[in-house]
């Protein structure tokens, strides 16, 4: 299975939530566009206990902005019919999206679009903070409007059960699992995470090969 991880927003945890997939999956990690450095594969293979394959990015820009802006800065056309899922080792693969879901990689596409390409099901990492229920329900908005299949919800941060019950009863999909701050964001914390979570990951995503 090709799973799509993107974003209600930027910096919502999305590259530790993608080795805690990755780990927990046995499946090998791929960033389609990145902008500025150190990339995001970079980073997830630093947290990857057990370490794979590095997938090369289809675009790789250098500015922190996001990718239309990025590429207009390097006179880089961000072609989204360019963009082809890389052939990979293990059967599952985690392809990390770059901010959240409408983040523009030209002046006609975004980010979602590469899901939609692909007709790949999407994670949602929805971080907690005050707001994060109207851009969680906005983003589960776009994606049901496009027809694309919701797998799943994680959740980062402090827990609040009353925030959670909302979105997922608009979600009419599982939270896979709650991800709490973590003191120390290690291969081994990773590890401890991936581990916990795995059985109810092949459940809730009907993986049979779990092992």
């Amino acid at each position: 299975m090709n799973i799509f991880l993107t974003a209600i927003g930027t910096d919502s945890g999305k590259s530790v939530v993608s080795a805690i997939l990755t780990e927990a999956l046995q499946a090998d990690y791929w960033k389609p566009i990145q902008a500025g450095f150190p990339t995001d594969t970079e980073t997830v293979h630093q947290l990857l206990p057990t370490k794979k394959e590095k997938l090369e990015e289809a675009y790789l820009l250098k500015y922190p902005m996001s990718p239309h802006a990025s590429a207009n800065k390097e006179g880089v056309y961000v072609d989204l019919e360019t963009i082809k899922i890389p052939s990979h080792k293990n059967e599952n693969m985690i392809i990390e999206g770059a901010g959240g879901i409408m983040v523009p990689l030209n002046n006609k596409d975004m980010v979602i679009d590469i899901a939609e390409k692909f007709k790949l099901p999407v994670i949602l990492v929805s971080n907690i903070y005050l707001g994060n229920i109207n851009h969680t329900l906005l983003s589960i908005n776009e994606l049901k409007r496009r027809g694309l299949k919701l797998a799943g919800i994680v959740f980062n941060g402090d827990r609040n059960i009353d925030t959670e019950n909302v979105i997922l009863e608009h979600a009419e999909a599982p939270c896979l699992f709650h991800l709490p701050q973590l003191d120390e964001v290690t291969p081994d914390s990773i590890k401890r995470v991936a581990e916990e979570v795995r059985p109810q990951l092949y459940q809730l995503l009907n993986i049979e090969n779990y092992a």
